[in-house]
């Protein structure tokens, strides 16, 4: 048996790549990996240090009508680790973007991208390595 060591990417289906770079880059802040490989769907990678990545991928989504439980904790998610949460907050208040309080009572919220993708985000103190 393989021992798994790491999360390398996690992979987010959105339907408009253009909205979703708009919220990924200048909502989260994040900058565009410029590595991404010639692939057969239109998409946009983004490094999230310590060789992980954050994969955005226009393709149909199969699971588009479902219904959304309206706390992103109890569903999938993933989970990015911030520095500063009231620097998150404010950006996401400045673009209008919903988000809830982690009903565990740690540092940590939880929105959604324009697709309905589900993100957590945790303060930490030192970036995880």
């Amino acid at each position: 048996m393989a021992d798994i060591t790491a999360l390398l990417h996690a992979g987010l289906l959105v339907a408009d790549l253009a909205r979703a770079k708009v919220f990924y880059e200048s909502v989260l802040g994040l900058a565009p990996y410029p590595n991404r490989p010639e692939l057969p769907y239109p998409g946009e990678w983004y490094d999230l240090g310590g060789g992980q990545q954050l994969h955005l991928m226009r393709l149909p989504n199969p699971d588009a009508e479902s219904m959304r439980p309206d706390h992103g904790g109890r569903d999938r998610h993933i989970a990015l680790a911030v520095s500063n949460m009231a620097a998150l907050k404010r950006r996401l208040d400045a673009a209008g973007v919903n988000y809830t309080a982690s009903q565990s009572g740690r540092a940590a919220l939880f929105c959604r991208d324009p697709d309905a993708n589900t993100l957590e985000f945790v303060e930490t103190l030192a970036r995880l390595s």
